[in-house]
């Protein structure tokens, strides 16, 4: 007789990695946070020393949507990348596993936080795109008040994660069916939602191809959903991570009109401008070694394929968008 409420057990491969994982990341956890960003700085300069494919992803991601900057400044954009990259899963754990009063005592300016203010009785959504400290920018939104957060289940550091997600009192919405209807129900109450705009949807229903920088993005609908349903205006959130003293800057925008348009390819269009409105205030700690652009419209070329050095990217890059003249 199978007892349902009983955890099903994970393979022991799997359940070795987690424990490692765990293991490493409450040890980093424990270390200073400028000590943190320095070894993570470290770690994503050594990725930068030889082709791989993080390396190749974020140049081509850089290549693809800043067509505008020399190759030069692409690959100078790219290895700055890394080394924010590095830092930003150094920092993890740290935003994890401290006390929340602590890590929110990291932000030191708040730019746009009316735009956070919530009306009686309408909820508010709220887009973290993968920019910066996106930890830190889920816990500060939940600090302002009742906030349901998206969430995808992960294989590893799955309850690490999801306790630290819920310390400020945030309702973490998994990415079914019956989330989407936590977070109905959350905007219903007036409260915020939270969502990471821009992963690639796995489903078809739900998305459309838009623009991303110029490049054709599979793009989710929900957001434009959830708005036209309940009318809850759309901020974009993320904090900025400082240089001179370890601490990090919210910024709150606007989304731009359209996000909550009739048109799905303009409501997609939209969140993408968006995205790209944060992406270049501080273009360095964006996530480009993400495959963002795996899904390719019908007859397209695919993007993350063939060689790994330099030279091969910007070629791969240029037969899929030619620089501008």
């Amino acid at each position: 007789m199978t007892d349902k409420s009983v955890k099903r057990r994970r393979p022991f491969g799997v359940a070795v990695k987690d424990a490692f994982a765990r293991g490493l990341v409450r040890l980093i956890s424990r270390l200073p946070l400028s000590l943190i960003h320095r070894l993570g700085a470290v770690a994503g300069y050594l990725a930068t020393l030889w082709p791989n494919r993080q390396r190749r992803n974020a140049l081509m991601n850089i290549a693809l949507c800043l067509p505008e900057l020399s190759r030069e400044q692409q690959i100078k954009l790219r290895d700055r990348n890394l080394s924010e990259f590095g830092k930003t899963y150094f920092e993890i754990g740290y935003l994890w596993l401290r006390p929340a009063r602590q890590a929110l005592a990291l932000v030191r300016e708040v730019r746009g936080a009316e735009l956070l203010q919530r009306e009686p009785g309408k909820g508010l959504i709220v887009l973290s795109p993968h920019l910066g400290a996106w930890e830190l920018a889920g816990l500060y939104l939940a600090a302002q008040g009742p906030t349901a957060i998206f969430y995808k289940p992960q294989k590893y550091l799955d309850d690490l994660i999801r306790a630290s997600r819920g310390r400020s009192g945030a309702e973490l919405a998994p990415i079914t069916a019956k989330g989407i209807r936590v977070l109905v129900q959350a905007l219903e109450r007036g409260d915020a939602v939270g969502i990471l705009p821009d992963q690639e949807p796995k489903a078809d229903k739900g998305a459309v191809f838009a623009p991303l920088f110029g490049v054709p993005a599979f793009t989710m609908l929900l957001v434009n959903r959830l708005a036209r349903r309940t009318g809850a205006p759309v901020v974009f959130l993320f904090a900025e991570r400082l240089e001179k003293d370890g601490g990090f800057r919210i910024h709150c925008i606007r989304a731009p009109e359209g996000i909550d348009s009739e048109d799905d390819i303009q409501a997609a269009t939209a969140l993408n401008r968006g995205i790209e409105q944060c992406v270049m205030t501080c273009p360095e700690q964006y996530l480009w070694p993400y495959k963002r652009f795996r899904r390719r419209p019908e007859g397209a070329p695919k993007i993350y394929t063939g060689a790994l050095d330099d030279v091969h990217v910007f070629r791969q890059a240029e037969r899929i968008r030619p620089r501008p003249s």
